[in-house]
């Protein structure tokens, strides 16, 4: 199991809100921050699971498509925001 799926699941999270969650990121990963926050998780475990992803990138990727999403659409997102903040 992906580790930032298992991490999620240690706090609780429901396989419902796990894949809403990565649902979220592949349309607005801005949106996702806010989705993240609202998961009750607490502020130092939270700050952890950032630094994981921080170190390992290919964690998200690993687990949008455990979860049966499309990687793509995570990329696309992306260079969207990148777009926006060169404006």
């Amino acid at each position: 199991m992906n580790p930032i799926i298992a991490l999620l699941k240690e706090h609780n999270v429901s396989d419902e809100q796990v894949k809403s969650l990565f649902q979220t990121l592949t349309e607005n990963p801005l949106m996702a921050m806010g989705v993240l926050g609202q998961l009750g998780i607490a502020p130092d475990k939270l700050q952890g699971m950032m630094m994981l992803v921080m170190q390992n990138p290919g964690l998200i990727k690993e687990a949008v498509e455990e979860l049966g999403l499309d990687f793509a659409k995570v990329e696309a997102a992306k260079a969207r925001f990148d777009e926006s903040q060169a404006q």
